[in-house]
């Protein structure tokens, strides 16, 4: 009789899990976005209410971490759940520099390589990604067709996407005219009248891969589907449509931006970089209201995030790269570095998680998590089984509230670009050394994350024990990667 109820009562648990299962999933990534520029982070000037709201139905995280200080690494962490330490990709590194058969793109992921789409394909859920990919040319091992996308419609190349109006946009294999005359992604203009009209295409790169994005939650309304969209704002160029920079004070801009700090000049560069904030909160909005529109919303595991913080400067007093201007907005809201950077203005990203059925709405957790972690949370999200030797921990008990881990694995930081930096996050504080491949690397330095975000008290003097465990960290989890080299440092 017991064993008849103990099966009676597993059989109902379940039946119940599997109910709650989300059906979809759909992972949303902002390019370039800072810790401080949405709404529900204390932004206090950029309009973002469809993200906002999000926060608001969902739970909010506060010390979420992106894979790499910039682009293609930390999407290669997100894809594959290794850290930085064992990623294949842990930088910017053009794939024609080894590749030389390839004209654009980034150096690719291996054939081998188990990423998060191929586990959701091989579980029977169609697979698309519209946006900005960066982990391998079309046609090479890292081609988004053979890393589990049944579907890619946009940039393979993020130098190419450093323009919003290019000559073409990929469709699988296939190359999508969509502009007979593209914009370039950098220029200057030292003199005279600067122009928005002079900067702007027949047709915004954006719009095209938003469509795609809501023609596949269509075509598969009746078919579980994991969907992911790293769209391409607010990496510079600033070049949003004049419509939305229109939105924003003409008086928030005092001079023009004249190309001086890279790509493109533009006659009001604040008013454009929130409107492309705003293009992106839009863009958000527009796919919450597709999925409500097919009954999907409350099925669907919404993620939102940035593979990095905020544009860093440029050298002009005013103007960082592209024409950012961060002070102006408080974009890293006090946290100390920028893209680029291990420290926390660089990696400490937003962070928002919906799905009522399991996910508490307007919630904030300070649970810490990262890239890596994101491969067996969505697994167990959906009940598949995550591959062996993944990096990351499974987040999603403490994303739902079932429980918060008592501690977590250090998180892992080998960034070999920017002079060569390492960073690991041993409980709340950070370790981390910078300018390791310079003539003079900088000391290491030890901060208390919890008490100190801002990074301006370093505790190295009084806790070598930190650093020692970090060098046992980094030693134990690099591995050697000969396409991204960097020696690690001692103590």
């Amino acid at each position: 009789m017991r064993s008849t109820l103990t099966l009676l009562l597993s059989s109902i648990l379940g039946l119940a899990a599997a109910q709650a299962a989300p059906r979809n999933v759909v992972f949303i990534l902002a390019d370039d976005l800072g810790w401080g520029e949405l709404g529900c982070y204390g932004q206090e000037k950029i309009r973002t209410p469809h993200i906002d709201r999000l926060a608001k139905e969902g739970t909010r995280f506060t010390h979420h971490y992106s894979g790499a200080p910039v682009c293609a690494p930390s999407r290669c962490v997100l894809m594959t759940g290794k850290h930085l330490g064992h990623a294949e990709i842990r930088g910017n590194l053009q794939a024609k520099v080894n590749f030389p058969e390839f004209k654009e793109g980034q150096h690719p992921i291996s054939a081998g390589l188990a990423t998060l789409a191929e586990t959701f394909k091989a579980a029977g859920f169609a697979t698309g990604a519209m946006g900005k990919w960066g982990l391998g040319p079309v046609g090479s091992t890292g081609d988004p067709n053979k890393q589990g996308f049944d579907l890619f419609f946009g940039y393979n190349c993020q130098a190419v996407a450093h323009s919003f109006y290019p000559r073409y946009l990929w469709r699988n294999g296939e190359r999508i005219l969509i502009n007979e005359k593209p914009v370039p992604g950098n220029a200057k203009q030292p003199e005279g009248p600067v122009k928005m009209e002079d900067w702007i295409g027949k047709t915004y790169a954006s719009k095209p891969i938003l469509e795609e994005a809501l023609g596949f939650i269509e075509a598969n309304k009746d078919h579980r589907f994991f969907l992911y969209l790293p769209f391409t704002e607010p990496h510079v160029s600033m070049h949003p449509p004049v419509k939305s920079v229109e939105e924003y004070p003409k008086e928030w801009d005092d001079k023009p931006y004249r190309g001086q700090c890279g790509y493109l000049p533009h006659p009001r560069p604040r008013a454009a970089y929130a409107a492309m904030i705003s293009d992106l909160d839009r863009h958000v909005g527009a796919v919450v209201d597709k999925l409500r529109a097919l009954n999907l919303l409350d099925e669907t595991l919404i993620v939102f995030t940035s593979d990095n913080g905020t544009t860093h400067k440029g050298g002009d007093p005013q103007f960082g790269i592209g024409g950012v201007d961060a002070e102006f907005f408080n974009s890293t809201r006090g946290l100390s570095g920028f893209k680029g950077s291990v420290r926390e203005g660089g990696l400490r990203v937003p962070m928002i998680i919906r799905y009522p059925a399991s996910v508490k709405a307007g919630a904030v957790s300070d649970v810490p998590g990262y890239f890596a972690d994101w491969y067996p949370t969505l697994c167990a999200a959906f009940g598949l089984t995550a591959p062996a030797g993944l990096d990351g921990e499974n987040l999603w008990p403490a994303i739902t509230g079932d429980s918060a881990p008592a501690t977590r694995k250090p998180m892992v930081w080998v960034y070999p670009e920017y002079g060569g930096q390492v960073a690991v996050r041993i409980g709340n504080f950070m370790v981390l050394r910078e300018n390791l491949k310079t003539k003079k690397p900088s000391p290491w330095q030890v901060y208390d994350i919890a008490a100190d975000p801002a990074q301006a008290n370093d505790l190295s003097s009084t806790r070598s024990d930190l650093i020692t465990r970090a060098v046992e960290i980094l030693n134990q989890q690099t591995s050697p990667n000969p396409a991204f080299p960097m020696d690690l440092p001692k103590p």
